[in-house]
């Protein structure tokens, strides 16, 4: 059986690469509108962003541009190695995000503006470690500047002409709060590399019998001028910046860089020097890299790591040697790192699957190692006690996680285990270590009396409920301090005194908009930082609900239940189920509610839920869980699965009298597309589908896709039955296809969608398929937001609200076609 399907998944993936002109109705060219109540929510401003600082005595309030222009996302890109660059800019391509920035005191201070350039791009800016200064950049035609503000009056200033080279990375303040270090543009480095027409021969590749699965990546380099391009753009200059002088050092020579930081002392420089040859086939990320240490006058102190061309690491797993190089946040100068203990490779048996090493200044001895783990090494939280930190480690297998709590001045020394938990247990999940900056200007948890801060969503079965929770660092019993109750939502930002009786909070209901609050929990006390005005009331009559039902199976299900503003009580609406697929271990944890129905209703974007506007009831988030003990073969039942899920929320909104069974569209983004396919291709309990930026031929990524372990070669049943390409014929509902032409998403190449269109064209179905120029996985420009709801309003309009013709198999129970 398997040899039948593996040649016929074989024969459909040369059909489906087969070089065709893309046969779609041409239609009267032009962006359109939706209707005129969409048009009036999306034009509403949006709300700034928020940054507090390190002191905790002022704010930056960040102005935001929520819909730029096409004209933006139509500016030069070139797509090297993974990335997405600006040959005008040297820097990353995108539209601009923030225009503005102005400075409040806490707690009732007025808003200062900070004054600059007119249309100005602003980066999201930096605070200096003492909260006396931010950092920020301004893009303009001519390139990058960064510029520094003074937090007492508001002032900035450029302290670098048009020169910085954001395509390299960006830029961080030292410890002394004066300097910062950041890379530029190298001088006289020529003019942009042309392509010549005439090619200088084949580009050729070839593999020495050696192991190199590789994801579906896109971007990649391709021929001898990417290179080039790549080299041009990516190769800056190491400086470090005098803010107070405006003086500028050089650090070293110009060259190809990945990451560059600075230890906490500010006396050493780690480098990450990326080296040739480049590859086809990977990411930059992959590519050859030697990582050094130097001095801050550019002097190599020691290598740590010379890493050849990364392209033979497992699915799944990880590179071999030095991997996670990094400083120690709690120290002057030490490096912390892992080490692979099996090869690795996440399917070999080993019973220590990494180490934990560190090296100190000055470097020239050798490794000491800190601990071994059983367990996938997941990353380190520096605490700000001695050197203490919280180190975790991950089972992919069974979604376990446990962290512990390990001193750095002794290493081998007995780790104390924290928590542990199944990563996929909202209910259990402990939170977060509230971070503080130390002496040396770094992130680490805050520690007040021999005990740290933790705060976190709080999932309950009657929804989220923000915490902070006290803990122990000598017994890790846990004491709370606050927690979110009422008919509202709200949350901890951050602490304003050391011992965390005072804090900020965001604060919102389902009819007043987040603000920011300062909270006395001794006092009980709330004293408000901002007034932002809710800036759609239209919306304000809208209702939205948890709600709970069961599948089939009996495995627990939720989503939250949309009615419009004018919705009447016993009416029945057409229904919206959207989702996005999850996978799950067992159904205990599938079954845990997330979310809360005490949040503020805004709604942006090309969002779903502006359906609501149109008289629609929507199943947001509707659970689609895929259970499986055993995550090798959980996708075997991926059909069955997600159909149940599909008929029991249908069956849900039916009995509760909100929505006619005859009048179900179901739609997702990515795999939640994927899944939309799915459900149309092997039920008829949908009336019709909205599928963005989805995946489905599955033979197209045949090294895994989502949580997928199995190779295509290994399981070609699985990537055949899941493939709603390969069941094409079976799509007879209609489906809207939506894609962004420049989709860089791995798996999900434009391609996906074109060649679905075809497939269900060809056998008669109802088809519509819009490619929208210039964007990505996710959509951006004004003009593509309007354009795609204005397609998704008409497409449910004309087979979902207004089809009166009942179909026989929509009833109850419609199931598996």
């Amino acid at each position: 059986m398997k040899t039948l399907i593996a040649r016929t998944c074989g024969a459909v993936i040369a059909a489906s690469l087969v070089a065709a002109p893309l046969a779609v109705a041409q239609e009267s060219s032009g962006y359109r509108l939706p209707p005129k109540e969409i048009v009036d929510l999306l034009d509403a401003p949006p709300t700034p962003s928020v940054s507090v600082s390190p002191t905790g005595d002022t704010m930056i309030l960040v102005h935001r541009e929520s819909l730029p222009p096409i004209s933006e996302m139509a500016k030069p890109m070139e797509r090297l190695a993974g990335l997405r660059l600006d040959p005008m800019t040297n820097g990353r391509h995108g539209p601009r995000s923030y225009v503005g920035l102005s400075l409040k005191e806490l707690p009732d201070g007025e808003d200062r503006e900070v004054r600059l350039p007119n249309d100005a791009d602003v980066g999201f800016p930096r605070w200096s470690p003492d909260g006396e200064k931010f950092a920020f950049t301004i893009t303009s035609d001519r390139g990058i500047q960064l510029w520094v503000g003074e937090t007492d009056s508001g002032r900035a200033r450029s302290v670098t002409g048009w020169e910085v080279n954001e395509a390299a990375g960006g830029f961080s303040w030292l410890g002394d709060s004066r300097t910062i270090i950041a890379r530029l543009v190298p001088n006289g480095r020529g003019s942009m590399p042309e392509e010549s027409r005439i090619p200088e021969g084949p580009v050729t590749q070839e593999n020495a019998g050696k192991t190199s699965p590789v994801r579906t990546y896109q971007d990649l380099l391709e021929d001898e001028h990417d290179e080039a391009m790549f080299d041009w753009l990516m190769t800056s200059q190491i400086v470090s910046i005098d803010t107070d002088r405006r003086r500028t050092k050089k650090i070293g020579d110009p060259a190809v860089y990945g990451s560059v930081s600075a230890s906490p002392d500010g006396k050493y420089l780690l480098v990450d020097r990326v080296n040739k040859p480049y590859s086809y086939l990977v990411t930059y990320r992959s590519f050859p890299e030697t990582t050094e240490v130097w001095t801050m006058g550019g002097k190599m102190v020691t290598e740590i790591a010379d890493k050849g061309l990364r392209d033979n690491i497992p699915i799944g797993g990880v590179e071999t040697g030095r991997r996670s190089i990094g400083w120690q946040s709690n120290a002057p100068a030490t490096l912390v790192w892992a080490e692979a203990l099996d090869g690795g490779d996440p399917k070999a048996e080993v019973p220590e699957r990494d180490r934990v090493m560190m090296l100190s200044a000055p470097f020239d001895g050798r490794p000491t190692e800190v601990v071994r783990l059983e367990d996938r090494y997941s990353g380190a939280q520096w605490v700000g006690k001695g050197e203490l930190a919280m180190v975790s480690e991950y089972d992919r297998d069974a979604r376990w996680s446990r962290t512990w709590l390990m001193d750095f001045e002794r290493p081998g020394s007995q780790p104390k285990l924290v928590f542990e938990r199944n990563t996929q247990d909202r209910y259990a999940d402990p939170g977060s270590p509230v971070t503080m900056l130390n002496e040396f200007g770094r992130s680490v948890a805050h520690v007040h009396n021999d005990s740290v801060f933790l705060t976190g969503r709080g999932a309950t079965p009657q929804g989220d409920r923000p915490f902070m929770h006290r803990m122990s660092l000598r017994t890790f019993e846990k004491e709370e301090m606050w927690r979110n109750a009422g008919e509202n939502y709200e949350s901890i930002v951050d602490l304003l005194e050391p011992d965390g009786t005072r804090v900020l909070t965001s604060y919102q209901t389902p009819t007043v908009p987040p603000n920011y609050y300062i909270r006395d929990l001794g006092a009980k006390t709330r004293v408000a930082v901002t007034e932002f005005e809710d800036p759609q009331p239209q919306l304000r009559g809208i209702t939205k609900e948890l709600v709970r039902y069961k599948r089939a199976d009996g495995v627990d299900l939720n989503a939250t239940l949309y009615l419009p503003a004018d919705y009447e009580r016993g009416q029945r609406l057409p229904l919206i189920v959207w989702a996005y697929p999850r996978e799950f271990n067992d159904a205990r944890t599938a079954s845990q509610i997330s979310g809360s129905p005490y949040r503020f209703t805004r709604i942006g974007g090309y969002s779903h839920l502006f359906f609501l506007t149109q008289g629609y009831a929507i199943m947001d988030a509707a659970a689609m869980p895929v259970i499986g003990n055993d995550p090798e073969t959980v996708n075997d039942s991926f059909i069955d699965q997600i159909v149940a899920a599909g008929q029991a929320a249908i069956d849900y909104a039916v009995e509760r009298g909100v929505a006619d069974r005859d009048r179900v569209a179901v739609g997702g983004h990515s795999y939640g597309a994927f899944m939309t396919a799915n459900l149309l291709a092997h039920s008829d309990i949908f009336r019709a589908g909205i599928a963005r930026s989805g995946a489905y031929n599955r033979t197209l990524t045949p090294f895994g896709f989502q949580s997928e372990r199995r190779t295509f070669w290994e399981a070609p049943d699985v990537y055949f039955n899941l493939s709603p390409f390969m069941h094409a014929n079976q799509i007879n509902e209609p489906i809207l296809l939506i894609h962004g032409q420049q989709d860089n998403n791995s798996g999900t190449f434009p391609i996906q969608s074109e060649r679905l269109y075809h497939a269900v064209k060809g056998h008669g179905g109802t088809v519509r398929l819009v490619m929208l120029p210039y964007e990505s996985h996710g959509y951006r420009a004004r003009e593509s937001i309007m354009h795609t709801l204005a397609e998704q309003v008409d497409w449910l309009e004309k087979h979902v609200k207004y089809a009166d013709t009942p179909r026989e198999s929509s009833g109850v129970g419609a199931g598996l076609n």
